[in-house]
């Protein structure tokens, strides 16, 4: 059995000659293509030099370089001798011919390098920066290739009133056909994904095509005199085919529109200076059809991002949401338990008193019996929190109806007055006359005032020694309220702890959860209502909390 390292040397050496094959074979491939369209392009020469502003092999190659890296520069310079001397058969000598492939395929090499790494090109094209990357690389290796041609055909016996005659037609021609081919080239090899293939896909098609054909049409009717005035109608059908499929439409649209131009130029017989008019024309054409489709396709591609990220954030949320509920659950269940616990160990003292009193000689069946009349209270206000909790939770909002507000705060001294009175400490009720009824859940704001009177009888507790808990109520305007109050005379609170006394989990309390403020505060904003710390002074604790008049869900 080989170990890891062998098998992935085994792997390793299998892939490498399937590699080279791969790009020996793109190679010859890339090195026929721009043979054969040195073939098709081949127009006009001026002293055997080939001087047509149309050079769509160069391009093919450039984008093969540009993808695959600058080393490809050796078809482009195995593609400029063939051509020389099969193709063109030009009458240059062999030194110059192999000089100028040289120059060439070093031009572009470094015109590729310049691309990918000063400019970061990204090969798939997909932001504007990119094209212009492409187009500024390009016209730096039209423009520098160009000048070195030119001092060796100077050295050739060629004079400079000819090499001026030749060096536009050769910028142009470069520049065109890197514009053209090159990016059109990429999409294919970066595999772009294309649109589904449909009826109505085939129809626009054809009605773009019939349009650049229409107008080529035109401008072979008018002759080759006045067809320069009609060459601004063919930037409507590549203008709408940017527009409607972005880079891909333009580079399509652009590349039909050549090659028609070409075949319509041809067709009047037209000399290189005519050509080379049109081809400046169609260099603008050019440009401006591939940055209009390299900003839709930005946009589409910043849109599709856009969705994507919006996909992910519901995918994100649901999953926050489905979170949210076990949290939910684990917390209520955490609140029941807090809640339920001070009740039932009341209820449970209670009922051990009523058992001691009922065992004795002299039982106190009286004192008994109000034990038991309170254990019962305790009981079913146990079972009211565990209602209410299980309603809130399916509805999300209190069981509002009319409430007494005295009645409320007799209720809720009377549950807290055997813990109280146990502790040694003295509860107090100071309400205003006349006090509205508010509209709210009555057992949940029993329960508010029930948690903050525990609190203050913890907080006095704490300090070993007796105190005083004074619980009051009334009536505030504009808007029409009532204020609850909660005042304790116990050691008070540090600075630091009432900044984070309503967050969850934050508490004082050796044994405490922490869940008994954020209750409190989740059922008065239930209530549309607002609790707070008023006063943190030892001896002077103070908790306060409103409940508007009105119902807050029906105003």
């Amino acid at each position: 059995m080989r170990s890891p390292d062998e098998a992935s040397s085994a792997t390793a050496s299998t892939q490498l000659p399937q590699r080279v094959s791969r790009q020996f074979a793109a190679a010859l491939l890339f090195l026929a293509v721009y043979v054969a369209l040195e073939w098709l392009s081949f127009i006009h020469e001026y002293k055997g030099v080939p001087i047509t502003p149309w050079n769509p092999g160069l391009g093919a190659v450039f984008a093969l370089m540009i993808f695959a890296g600058p080393l490809y520069a050796v078809v482009l310079f195995a593609g400029v001798v063939i051509s020389e001397t099969l193709v063109l058969k030009t009458n240059l000598q062999w030194p110059i011919i192999l000089g100028v492939a040289a120059i060439i395929a070093a031009v572009y090499a470094g015109a590729t390098i310049l691309a990918r790494n000063r400019f970061r090109l990204d090969v798939s094209l997909v932001k504007l920066r990119d094209v212009v990357a492409l187009l500024g690389a390009g016209l730096f290796g039209a423009v520098f290739a160009t000048l070195m041609l030119s001092l060796m055909l100077v050295l050739d016996d060629l004079g400079w009133a000819d090499v001026i005659i030749a060096l536009v037609p050769l910028v142009v021609g470069d520049t065109i056909g890197i514009a053209v081919v090159t990016p059109l080239v990429l999409r294919i090899l970066h595999k772009h994904p294309l649109p589904a293939l449909s009826g109505l896909l085939v129809l626009e098609i054809s009605l773009y095509v019939a349009l650049i054909f229409g107008v080529l049409w035109i401008i072979a009717g008018a002759g080759a005199v006045n067809a320069v005035k009609f060459f601004y109608l063919l930037f409507l059908p590549v203008v709408l085919a940017a527009l409607r499929y972005g880079l891909d439409g333009a580079c399509v649209a652009l590349a039909i529109s050549q090659l028609g131009l070409v075949g319509v130029l041809q067709y009047f017989s037209a000399d290189a200076q005519t050509f080379t008019e049109f081809q400046i024309l169609m260099l603008v054409l050019t440009t401006t059809g591939l940055v209009v489709g390299a900003i839709v396709s930005e946009r589409e591609r910043s849109e599709e991002h856009a969705r994507e990220a919006e996909r992910r954030f519901k995918e994100k949320e649901a999953e926050a949401t489905q979170a949210s509920r076990f949290t939910l659950v684990s917390g209520m269940a955490s609140a029941l338990a807090h809640e339920i616990n001070q009740p039932m160990t009341a209820a449970r003292a209670l009922a051990r008193s009523a058992q001691e009193l009922i065992r004795r000689p002299d039982a106190d069946l009286a004192r008994a019996d109000a034990n038991i009349a309170n254990m019962i209270a305790q009981v079913d206000h146990a079972g009211g929190i565990v209602r209410r909790m299980r309603d809130f939770l399916r509805r999300g909002h209190p069981r509002v109806s009319t409430v007494d507000v005295p009645l409320v705060l007799d209720d809720a001294l009377m549950l807290a007055n055997a813990d109280a009175a146990a502790k040694g400490i003295r509860l107090s009720l100071a309400k205003s006359n006349g006090l509205p009824p508010v509209y709210g859940d009555r057992v949940q704001l029993q329960q508010v005032i029930l948690n903050l009177i525990r609190n203050s009888i913890d907080a006095i507790s704490a300090t070993k020694r007796d105190g005083a808990i004074f619980v009051g109520a009334r009536q505030l305007s504009a808007p029409d309220r009532v204020e609850f109050s909660v005042l304790d005379d116990g050691p008070g609170i540090d600075e630091d702890t009432a900044k984070r006394l309503f967050e969850p989990l934050m508490t004082s309390k050796h044994e405490g959860l922490g869940l008994g403020l954020p209750i409190c505060t989740s059922i008065v904003e239930a209530h549309g209502g607002k609790i707070w710390l008023h006063s943190r002074a030892p001896g002077a604790t103070e908790f306060r909390f409103t409940i508007p008049l009105e119902n807050p869900r029906s105003a």
